[in-house]
């Protein structure tokens, strides 16, 4: 079945409902940052009404989606962790957290996010939405793929998979926000439309920056390099993987300046804009996933404590 498009993602809107069983002394709280998320969203799970219970929360663990939640604890006493609202969802995105204490007691708590299943908007003449880009590219990303095209199109979006699978396993190895990774203009959000010749049509799973070929590009944050490869479709890529499920990704570069193991850090240039792959012409497309789901990597920006150090205190003028 083919994925609903995207372009309207930020109308989508999840109803929550919340669930918990305890047999604690206490009653634990699971709660869901944005209230509302759109799909392909990065959210934050908090766990609350923790506190002052002689009976100490010794283990916490959970999934969402089929993605680890790895939850850490706050200034304030609550316990958060990241997670992802899939881009294709049209049922209901469920997070299940079991909370163990001393005693061995148990609080199981859930938090759904309902979706309802949208039919596909009605196709437009020759093919075109009114609100997707329309774009030229080079015949061979649109014409009709042999076998062994399609099966490399396939491997590659598995290596993609594996390297956010992997960052789940990761350790996080930043501290500070995410950065831009280049200071120009963003040309194309994420979840917009795109139609290339007239024929093929997809949803944008990034963001794209102006660039003429030899721009730097920045590492967005701390991390090691996964993958430093030539893909089909994306061109020249460099994946860094930042550790607690999150991974940025770089695409269409004329150069990568990194090999795969190497530690970058935040602000460092990584590579040079280019126009490989499929492209209308030189730009940077930034992509991010949280394990193997995609999101909108903007999101990334909106991070805050516990996830990364809270900004230094204002100083008062003299």
């Amino acid at each position: 079945m083919p994925r609903r498009p995207l372009t309207h993602r930020l109308l989508t809107s999840g109803i929550l409902t919340l669930l918990s069983a305890s047999v604690g002394a206490a009653q634990a709280r699971l709660s869901v940052e944005p209230k509302q998320p759109a799909v392909g969203s990065l959210i934050r799970l908090t766990i609350d009404r923790l506190s002052g219970n002689a009976d100490s929360v010794v283990a916490l663990a959970g999934t969402m989606a089929g993605e680890p939640l790895h939850f850490r604890r706050t200034a304030n006493g609550r316990w958060q962790a990241l997670a992802a609202i899939p881009v294709d969802a049209s049922d209901s995105v469920v997070a299940s957290v079991v909370v163990t204490r001393a005693s061995e007691h148990v609080d199981t708590l859930h938090a759904a996010l309902e979706y309802p299943h949208h039919p596909p908007p009605v196709p437009q003449a020759r093919g075109r939405s009114k609100t997707a880009s329309r774009l030229r590219v080079d015949p061979k990303f649109t014409r009709a793929l042999d076998s062994a095209t399609e099966a490399r199109i396939e491997h590659e979006n598995a290596l993609a998979r594996d390297i956010g699978r992997h960052a789940q396993d990761t350790r996080q190895l930043f501290t500070l926000p995410f950065l831009r990774p280049r200071s120009a203009r963003v040309t194309s959000q994420f979840g917009t439309g795109r139609v290339f010749n007239g024929k093929v049509s997809s949803s944008h799973l990034g963001v794209d920056y102006r660039g003429a070929t030899g721009d730097p590009i920045y590492a967005a944050n701390r991390g090691v390099v996964a993958l430093v490869a030539e893909f089909f479709l994306a061109g020249n890529v460099v994946y860094i993987d930042h550790g607690n499920g999150i991974v940025t990704g770089y695409f269409h570069m004329s150069q990568p300046q990194v090999a795969a193991g190497d530690t970058v850090e935040r602000g460092q240039q990584i590579g040079l804009v280019g126009a490989t792959g499929r492209v209308t012409g030189p730009h940077l497309h930034w992509s991010a996933r949280f394990g193997a789901l995609t999101i909108d990597p903007a999101d990334l920006f909106s991070l805050s404590p516990p996830f990364v150090a809270p900004p230094p205190p204002k100083t008062k003028k003299p």
